[in-house]
């Protein structure tokens, strides 16, 4: 990939939900686990179940995994039908479930990266969508890690 801006995105992207790389950040605390898997992945089902102002850690998942969703449609040139409130409606959680939102979460950041690698160049609508992306998956990384604090779960504090 030659474009500096795919470049950027990509590094941005893969920091927000892998975390970031060799103890060096651009923006989240530059350790292991400081991206959205790795915060994810230390919660259970009961934790992400825990309502906090008026929502839960598993609603935020959903919510970014579908804003994942309707970006990856809209850069394969699809209109999708949204449903913004459908994510802000889930409260409680299984094993199962939780595992799914996460497993789904995955696949739409790993369609995403994909989408990336196969662009050579950006249109504005592009960028905007890509650079949207970042920063919406950003804010919501770092309202589910305060409300981890808020729950006080000991292996996120």
């Amino acid at each position: 990939m030659d474009n500096p801006m795919l470049v950027a995105v990509r590094t941005l992207l893969k920091e927000t939900f892998d975390g970031p790389e060799e103890n060096a950040s651009w923006y989240t605390e530059a350790k292991p686990g400081s991206g959205l898997f790795g915060t994810l992945g230390k919660l259970s089902a009961e934790d992400a179940s825990i309502p906090v102002n008026g929502t839960t850690t598993a609603a935020q998942t959903d919510h970014t995994r579908y804003y994942l969703w309707v970006a990856n449609s809209y850069l394969n040139g699809e209109e999708p039908s949204k449903d913004w409130e459908a994510s802000w409606k889930i409260t409680n959680v299984d094993k199962i479930t939780w595992a799914q939102f996460n497993e789904e979460l995955q696949q739409e950041y790993t369609t995403l990266l994909k989408k990336i690698d196969s662009l050579d160049s950006l249109d504005e609508q592009t960028s905007n969508g890509l650079l949207g992306a970042i920063a919406h998956s950003a804010y919501h990384l770092g309202s589910i890690r305060q409300m981890i604090k808020a729950i006080k779960v000991p292996s996120q504090t």
